[in-house]
């Protein structure tokens, strides 16, 4: 049964690379709506008519973006996201090659008219507070950024990827930065929205303590830690984090908590600190315990089953492996979840479904939300240690 899942997700992830590929690694995009000329029209420039449009074309069981004249796009954390699943699997010549060659294309679609290497979505899009404009830079497209191109660094050796990286933290340090002495920060999705996004927080101190690490830097300490300590200290008695502090943000989701955990096992081992094992390790029982179906299907809340989305699944099994050793059951769950997913989610076309509801299936592709997600999800399977003992003697019998 184990070496059918290896077969199945190698692949599968082989055919997901040939599919992105083809398409040159564009798309469409769940939250793209913006992209329409529509919507520049006087009924939907408007915060509720950008909001609603958005809902139609994420919501619609059928892709209509061809009728709404959406373009797809290169996606910048699409492309990091690519880089970094590369990375993983660069054994060959030609893996390194197209790594390089992602490098070339992530570097092409920084933000403009910043100095600082810093990245934005392919399209505007719009919170329930702000309308953010396409390309404008923010946190979470950035550190995805910068943590690829030091996957890079850390496999191929090149300075300027490392130059590259750390300018992002200078942005990050410099540009997004905030404590009022209580509390510590980075602003999100705007350098000027400031709200306590405990995602955000734990990724942008992440890539801090990671150039720190790799540069022996100290300016970039300081403000990691008292960022992560304070969401850190956010989290619940029963392990769980909130979205953000805000009345508004109170909702548990499967990623975000997966973002948290990884982050916050990234800063631990790039520190060597144990400070944040308790959390890490309740936070993990309290994901393994509300996030899974029994049939390992992954659950979007921690208190419903639907929707089931291949961003969870993704996120899943990366969380699952990267702190399989924090418990027994991490690696067992991670590959449930991954032998559901191609089970359920999975197109002979070569790509995955966005989304299973109750009473229906949206199968349209989504670059960065669903195939950049699983080709990294499954490149990080497959390179469990024994994932590739598995593989391995595949391919000698």
């Amino acid at each position: 049964m184990a070496s059918d899942l290896h077969s199945d997700a190698s692949r599968a992830l082989e055919q997901l690379l040939s599919y992105c590929r083809s398409h040159e690694w564009a798309g469409y995009d769940p939250y793209d709506a913006l992209n329409s000329p529509l919507a520049a029209l006087p009924l939907l420039n408007t915060r509720i008519g950008r909001l609603a449009l958005t809902q139609v074309l994420k919501r619609s069981p059928i892709n209509v973006r061809p009728l709404f004249l959406v373009p797809k796009t290169r996606n910048a954390k699409a492309l990091a996201l690519f880089l970094s699943a590369v990375v993983k699997r660069s054994g060959a010549n030609a893996s390194m090659g197209e790594a390089r060659a992602l490098v070339d294309l992530l570097a092409a679609s920084r933000s403009p008219g910043t100095a600082f290497w810093c990245w934005g979505y392919s399209f505007p899009w719009q919170t329930r507070t702000v309308l953010v404009p396409r390309q404008a830079p923010n946190l979470v497209c950035t550190t995805f950024a910068a943590h690829a191109l030091l996957d890079a660094y850390e496999r191929f050796g090149e300075r300027r990827l490392l130059q590259m990286a750390v300018s992002s933290a200078d942005y990050l340090l410099q540009e997004l930065f905030w404590s009022d002495g209580a509390s510590a920060g980075f602003t999100y999705p705007l350098r000027s929205y400031r709200s306590n996004i405990h995602n955000a927080h734990f990724l942008g101190a992440a890539l801090l303590c990671r150039v720190f690490r790799l540069t022996g830097d100290a300016r970039f300490l300081a403000p990691a830690l008292a960022t992560a300590r304070w969401s850190a200290g956010q989290q619940r008695e029963d392990g769980s984090w909130p979205y953000g502090s805000e009345p508004a943000h109170q909702w548990i989701d499967n990623f975000h908590t997966g973002y948290n955990l990884c982050a916050l096992h990234s800063i631990s081992r790039d520190l060597g600190t144990m400070e944040f094992d308790v959390r890490v390790r309740r936070g993990l029982r309290f994901y393994l315990d509300h996030f899974f179906t029994d049939d390992g299907a992954p659950k979007y809340f921690h208190d419903r089953t639907y929707p089931i989305d291949i961003h969870c699944v993704a996120q899943s099994i990366i969380t699952l492996v990267l702190l399989q050793d924090l418990a027994a059951d991490a690696l067992p769950t991670a590959r449930e979840v991954a032998a559901w997913a191609i089970r359920h989610m999975w197109d002979r076309g070569g790509f995955f479904y966005y989304r299973v509801l109750r009473s229906t299936v949206i199968k349209t592709p989504y670059m960065r939300w669903s195939e950049a997600w699983m080709v990294l999800a499954l490149a990080t399977f497959l390179a469990e240690p024994a994932a590739q003992r598995t593989l391995d003697a595949q391919t000698a019998s």
